[in-house]
C-alpha cells in the first residue's frame, strides 16, 4: 500500500508524476499572478492555498490529478470570488520534479549517448512547459555506466559523467531570459 503525503493525490506533471510535494508553489504561483494583474498587496494567498489543500487531501477523489486541472479549479475559485484578473494571469507552475537520468540511458541504449541527451532536451522541453520551474536529477552515476555499457565505473564513464553535468549546466545557463527561469539540480550520489 503507497502512503501519500496528507491523503493528497499525485500530481501528473508532463509524464512524470510528483508525490511527495509541499504546497509552498502554490502561494508562489498566486502570488506572480496577482502582480502580473497588478494587485501586489492581495490578502488572499494564503486563504486560496488553504482551501486548494484542504480539496486536496479531503474533497480530491482522484488519485492522480493533472497539473494543469488543478489550476482549472484555482482559476474557478478566483473567479468565485471576484478576482477575475488574477485568474486570467494564473499560470501553472508545478512542484519540484525529480527526473531519473537512468530511465533515459536506458531508453537510449548502450553507446547512444546522443539520444540520451536528445531525449533529455525533449524532456527539458516538455517539463518546462507543463509549469516545471525546478527539476531535480537522480541516477547521473548509473546512467553513465548504462550507455558505456560498462559495470564498472571507469575512465570512460567519468568523461560521460562530466558530460552529461556539462549539458545540465550548460541548459540551465543558457535559457531565455524571456522565459520562465528553469532550475536544474543534479543530486549528490556518493
Amino acid at each position: 500500500m503507497i502512503s501519500l503525503i496528507g491523503n493528497r493525490p499525485a500530481l501528473q506533471i508532463g509524464r512524470y508524476q510528483v508525490i511527495d510535494y509541499d504546497t509552498a508553489w502554490l502561494d508562489d504561483a498566486l502570488c506572480r499572478a496577482a502582480r502580473a494583474a497588478d494587485h501586489e498587496d492581495f490578502p488572499f494567498v494564503e486563504d486560496i492555498r488553504s482551501g486548494i489543500v484542504k480539496y486536496l487531501e479531503t474533497k480530491c477523489p482522484l488519485k492522480l490529478l493533472q497539473l494543469e486541472e488543478l489550476f482549472d479549479r484555482m482559476r474557478r475559485m478566483l473567479v468565485k470570488i471576484g478576482c477575475e484578473r488574477i485568474a486570467e494571469k494564473l499560470e501553472p507552475l508545478a512542484p519540484p520534479v525529480t527526473v531519473s537520468l537512468v530511465r533515459a540511458a536506458m531508453d537510449a541504449g548502450n553507446g547512444f549517448e546522443l539520444a540520451f541527451f536528445e531525449t533529455l532536451r525533449f524532456e527539458l522541453s516538455s517539463l518546462r512547459a507543463a509549469g516545471a520551474e525546478e527539476i531535480r536529477f537522480t541516477g547521473l552515476r548509473e546512467s553513465s555506466l548504462i550507455l558505456r555499457g560498462s559495470s564498472k565505473w571507469n575512465k570512460q564513464c567519468e568523461i560521460l559523467h562530466s558530460e552529461i553535468a556539462a549539458f545540465l549546466r550548460v541548459w540551465d545557463r543558457d535559457q531565455p531570459r524571456d522565459e520562465r527561469p528553469l532550475r536544474l539540480c543534479v543530486e549528490s550520489e556518493y
